[in-house]
């Protein structure tokens, strides 16, 4: 089922784990909506997580880029709001591969607001994620996921995704060395892949 910004719906029942009791709708997201506080997400996470391995925060600039490559791309930005309109996480997905063979696997990724954490909006979010991607024809969804990232990697785990893999020494954050794991689920989509 596509989701549309005029067509929200309630999605407390999604996930029968979720412990969130809060009303969440979710929607597609625009630059216009939600851009500035999908940026603030990002950075949070850039500063104290693992969960990516930039630096330094991104600046303001980079979000006119980021959502045309989506948009080019044909790649959903799922987010969750809140009955305030307020975005309480967002879930995407991107090219796995640049090369042609690659077409029926993405690679994704879920971000939660650090104040609705552990409250089953990821896990409701990468459902929404993984219906995306069998309405698009994929096949392989892939999560790179940092080794202590234990809450992103059960979540994964719940949903299905297997272990395909960790690359020792993928990255230098924090003053260490950071080993990257990667998830895979195969879905049944397409009903006929094609070369070309």
């Amino acid at each position: 089922m596509k989701i549309s910004s005029s067509e929200r719906r309630d999605a407390r029942a999604l996930l029968p784990y979720a412990r969130e009791a809060e009303f969440v709708n979710f929607t597609l997201c625009t630059y216009a909506a939600h851009a500035g506080a999908i940026l603030d997400i990002f950075n949070e996470a850039i500063v104290n997580s693992t969960a990516l391995y930039d630096y330094k925060p991104r600046a303001r600039d980079s979000m006119p880029g980021w959502f045309k490559a989506k948009e080019d791309g044909g790649f959903p930005v799922i987010g969750a709001e809140n009955s305030l309109g307020q975005l309480l996480g967002f879930a995407t997905y991107g090219t796995f591969r640049a090369w042609p063979a690659y077409k029926y696997s993405v690679e994704h990724s879920v971000y939660v607001h650090k104040d609705h954490r552990g409250k089953g909006i990821g896990a409701r979010l990468l459902q929404e994620l993984i219906g995306a991607a069998q309405e698009r024809h994929n096949h392989v969804m892939v999560g790179g996921i940092d080794v202590t990232n234990s809450a992103s990697i059960t979540l994964h785990e719940k949903l299905g995704f297997v272990h395909a893999g960790t690359i020792r020494h993928a990255a230098f954050k924090f003053g260490t060395w950071r080993d990257l794991g990667f998830y895979q689920l195969l879905l049944a989509t397409p009903a006929h892949p094609m070369d070309g």
